[in-house]
């Protein structure tokens, strides 16, 4: 079984409330630089390994040939390094925040939605990327990110990055869609057979598709709503529900739907739409002409990591060409080291994942966590912060 991310998108900290101004649209240049979080240092140097690193991580990101076999990058580093991994598996941006909080772990792959919060409380420290050997060679669409970095510092080292994709049914969604009206405004066509990523999360792709299609909300990020443009979002999706035949976060369950035919047209991730397509579902995918929603992870290392030179290693080990490569490939996303793309088994895949194509990921927003100080710069309105998103997402399916 590939890995999956079930419902990373989880209530907002309050440690957020701390965070300011920053651009979250498109894939990177733009670091968080109006957030203040405390001053800590990076290291200058490296000292000797301690023996052990301790990680939290998405599933599929830490394999040890546990699960298979085939698929293990960690003994290696375990051998070369002499620090031995013990890793955790989390299910939500929640839980790897919740984790860091501990003290307990080195480093941590977070997504977009709990980076800011690890930046804004001190749980992360900044990353002396001179220490990271590999960092050079990372893709500058994924440097400098404003969920990974502030003020031009970077608070961590990325790791890969996949776009929210529109997949449908060729012989019963015709014409071929170019837009996400196919989901949202032109749903009832295809009344039941509507499928939608089940997460609050969800909420900035209505906002993206209303940032196109109704400028008078002049919506300029999806994840900095106020209450206004909120509510007009909550309002669309409340309206696709009459449509949607079932909301998914197991990746299994909307291949089955696509093969099947209970789904027809939907969101998706590329790695879905590969397995449906190979267990013989007729589907396509594309980014709609109104961009998309994505994620960018990023390895951070905690401000209160005991084994901060084994982490280190950790960091460069991850990102290094060929662990990078088969980690793309196991769980389905662009890798983030440039060389990584030489290193694949499918020598297409790069290709596929757009992994080098940084004009394709200029339309992709990658996903942040929503915050009453307005993302997109206004000072004149507060912007709904994310645990009013979890509520209005009960609403949205009720």
């Amino acid at each position: 079984m590939r890995p999956t991310r079930t419902l990373r998108a989880a209530a907002c900290a309050a440690a957020l409330l701390l965070a300011a101004a920053c651009d979250s649209s498109g894939s990177g240049g733009s670091s968080a630089g109006g957030l203040n979080p405390p001053d800590l240092k990076a290291p200058t140097k490296l000292g000797r390994t301690e023996g052990q690193v301790n990680l939290i991580a998405w599933a599929g990101y830490v394999e040890d040939g546990s699960n298979d076999p085939k698929v293990n990058w960690v003994t290696d580093f375990e051998k070369q390094t002499g620090c031995q991994v013990h890793s955790k598996v989390a299910a939500s941006s929640d839980e790897m925040v919740k984790l860091m909080k501990t003290g307990e772990y080195d480093a941590v792959s977070a997504s977009g939605d709990a980076s800011l919060r690890l930046i804004a409380s001190g749980d992360a420290a900044p990353v002396n990327t001179a220490l990271v050997p590999h960092y050079k060679d990372i893709f500058s669409g994924l440097k400098n990110g404003p969920w990974n970095s502030v003020k031009g510092r970077m608070y961590g080292i990325p790791h890969g990055r996949g776009a929210n994709l529109l997949m449908y049914n060729t012989q019963k969604v015709r014409p071929a869609p170019t837009s996400w009206s196919a989901v949202f405004d032109g749903a009832p066509a295809h009344k039941g057979h509507v499928t939608a990523y089940d997460s609050p999360i969800y909420i900035a792709d209505a906002a993206l598709y209303l940032r196109a299609t109704k400028p008078e909300l002049k919506i300029k990020d999806p994840y900095a709503l106020d209450q206004k443009q909120f509510d007009a979002a909550v309002a669309l999706l409340k309206q696709q529900n009459a449509n949607v035949g079932e909301y998914w976060s197991d990746y299994l369950k909307e291949v089955s739907a696509f093969k099947s035919g209970d789904s027809v047209v939907g969101t998706t991730w590329q790695v879905i739409a590969g397995l449906a397509a190979s267990e013989g579902a007729k589907v396509k995918t594309l980014v709609p002409k109104e961009g998309s929603t994505g994620w960018s992870d990023t390895w951070m290392v905690s401000s209160k990591a005991k084994h901060p030179n084994c982490a280190y290693k950790w960091l460069d080990w991850i990102v290094s060409p060929k662990v990078n490569a088969q980690v793309a490939e196991y769980f389905g996303e662009a890798p983030a080291n440039s060389k990584a793309c030489a290193e694949t088994s499918d020598k297409n895949f790069c290709t596929v994942y757009h992994a080098a194509d940084e004009s394709y990921w200029k339309k992709i927003a990658f996903w942040n966590t929503p915050i009453e100080q307005c993302l997109d710069g206004r000072t004149d309105v507060k912007c709904v912060p994310y645990a009013k998103w979890v509520q209005a997402w009960t609403e949205i399916k009720g």
